[in-house]
This record gives C-alpha cells, sequence and structure tokens, in this order.
C-alpha cells in the first residue's frame, strides 16, 4: 500500500521499519517538529525523523494540521493509508478522511482501557496483569475507534515501563504488518463503554515515593515510572531515582534501608520490597548488587 506514516518517539521506529520491510511504499513520514534537548540546547530531530532520513524518506513536521494549506498537502499524496503511532498532534477530520481507506491508529492498550497519553505507565502503576496493541480505526474521538485487531501480553511482576515499552513496540510492528496484510478480512469492533480508563500523561509529581505507602504499591510506582521520570526519594540528603523493585519478605521499618548479601531492601507502611536497580545523584543507573560492592547505604529513605 501507498502509506502515511505518522509518527514520533523511539516507541514508533521499529513500526516504521516494518512496514518497509515488508514492501509498503512510505509516502511521507510525518513527526513532530526538532525540540531544543542536550546541554546546548540545539535543536535535535525526533527519532522518527532521524530514522526516515536514514531511509531516505521524505519528512515532514508541520505544527499544526488544522490549517488549509497543511491539509491540501497531506491529501496530494494520494495515500491509500496513514498509520499513526504516538504521532503527538489532533488530526482534524480533514486529514482522517483524505487517505482512500482511512487511518489506523496503533495504540499500546486494551482498548478501552488506558485511552490516553500514557497507557503503558498507567497500566503498570495499576497492577494490571496484561496489556496489548490494539490496531484501530481512527475517528474524532480519543482513542474511540472501532478495533480491527488486538494482541495481549502478560505484564511481569517486576516489569519496568521501558521493558514493556519495547516488547509493546515490538507487537504493534508485527501487528499492523497483519493487519495490513489481512485488512480486507478485518471486521472493526466498536469499544463498549464499559471498561474506559483514561491515560492522562505523568506528572513529574508522581514520582516522589511515600514510605508510608503498601510495597506493592511502591513497587508498581517505581516500576512504572521506570525510566522516566523515575520514582526518587531522599536518603542521608542524597536525592536517587529507583528504577526497578520487587516484592521483599524482610521486616523493616517505613524508609529501613537493609543490605545484605548484595541485595538492598526498604520497608514501608505495609511490607518491604527490594531494590533491584537505581541511580545516585550524577551517576549512572546501576543495579543494586553492583552498587553495593562500593557504597554502604544510609539508615533510611526520608
Amino acid at each position: 500500500m501507498r502509506i502515511v506514516f505518522m509518527g514520533t518517539p523511539d516507541f514508533s521506529v521499529p513500526i516504521l521499519d516494518a512496514l518497509v520491510d515488508a514492501g509498503h511504499e512510505i509516502a511521507a513520514v510525518y513527526s513532530q517538529p526538532p525540540r531544543p534537548a542536550g546541554r546546548g540546547k540545539k535543536d535535535r530531530p525526533s527519532p522518527v525523523q532521524s530514522r526516515a532520513e536514514e531511509l531516505g524518506l521524505d519528512v515532514r513536521h508541520p505544527v499544526s494540521l488544522r490549517n488549509e494549506d497543511a491539509q491540501a498537502e497531506f491529501a496530494a499524496l494520494n495515500a491509500d493509508i496513514a498509520i499513526v503511532v504516538a504521532y503527538g498532534l489532533i488530526l482534524p477530520q480533514e486529514v482522517l478522511d483524505a487517505p482512500t481507506k482511512g487511518c489506523l491508529n496503533i495504540h499500546a492498550s486494551l482498548l478501552p482501557r488506558w485511552r490516553g497519553a500514557a497507557p503503558i505507565h498507567r497500566a503498570i502503576m495499576a497492577g494490571d496483569s496484561k496489556t496489548g496493541v490494539c490496531i484501530m480505526q481512527m475517528e474524532a474521538g480519543l482513542d474511540t475507534g472501532p478495533v480491527l485487531l488486538r494482541r495481549e501480553i502478560a505484564i511481569a511482576t517486576d516489569e519496568t515501563t521501558g521493558a514493556l515499552h519495547d516488547r509493546l513496540s515490538s507487537l504493534g510492528a508485527s501487528s499492523i504488518v497483519e493487519a495490513l496484510a489481512t485488512l480486507t478480512d478485518l471486521t472493526p469492533d466498536p469499544q463498549p463503554d464499559d471498561g474506559v480508563t483514561y491515560a492522562s500523561k505523568i506528572d513529574k509529581a508522581e514520582a516522589r515515593i511515600d514510605w508510608t505507602s503498601p510495597a506493592n504499591e511502591i513497587v508498581r510506582q517505581i516500576n512504572g515510572l521506570s525510566p522516566f521520570p523515575g520514582a526518587w526519594s531522599e536518603a542521608a540528603g542524597e536525592r536517587m531515582k529507583l528504577l526497578q523493585a520487587s516484592i521483599a519478605t524482610e521486616t523493616l521499618g517505613e524508609g529501613a534501608i537493609s543490605a545484605s548479601e548484595g541485595r538492598l531492601f526498604v520497608g514501608t507502611g505495609s511490607g518491604s520490597l527490594e531494590i533491584l536497580r537505581l541511580q545516585k545523584a550524577g551517576k549512572k543507573p546501576a543495579l543494586a548488587a553492583d552498587l553495593l560492592k562500593g557504597w554502604t547505604p544510609p539508615a533510611a529513605f526520608d
């Protein structure tokens, strides 16, 4: 098919690669404009733009698709279909209607659960046991369109958002190739009204750990916010990011730290947890077992 691909972050890159590898013609790639990044605050292209340019594809990054000129340029591509994954701009009806077969969105949840901006983070933070990918026909509402294909995977108890992100990106890549190959055989399945939840954007204010909370809630917070923005706490005046954790059976007070045989435990308001990976201020992320070889942890987190 002749495809317009619309995506921006790392999550979208394997999906673009899969479409190219499957032999589809990419008429153009739409991505968010370059943003200031790094110490020099120089404009940096998105991961999708960088990959598309490596592939020799036409890249466009309009600030909006609501003006007539941008919509006319999109329609002039004469695409069979548009594939949208974590693009970041709202598509007006004129854009949704332009491709012959409409626009398909790849969404990283089992819709209607976790519509919105941060479905991977929210699934882990809520303690969901499973998630997946939905290939959805786009309409004007936020992730409300009928689902053409869904693929489900289990979430491991100590899985981080970073790890699940990569698995779902790969699943999204294989799923969209499958969906396009069988498009005429797929039946749109309207989303039910029951079970709708919204995955609101992650606020950095959610990242500070309250050690009076139960261990299972803190583990989900740590894993769900890893690698970004990273759940954090302070100990002896030093701020640390805690990047992976699991439930433990140690008996410790709230915030109390215990290190034993290369393992790092912390008490909570109910139960305890083991810190598997963390990042000290100004340092790179490290396994707790490696960090403990040259570091004596403080007595407690604040």
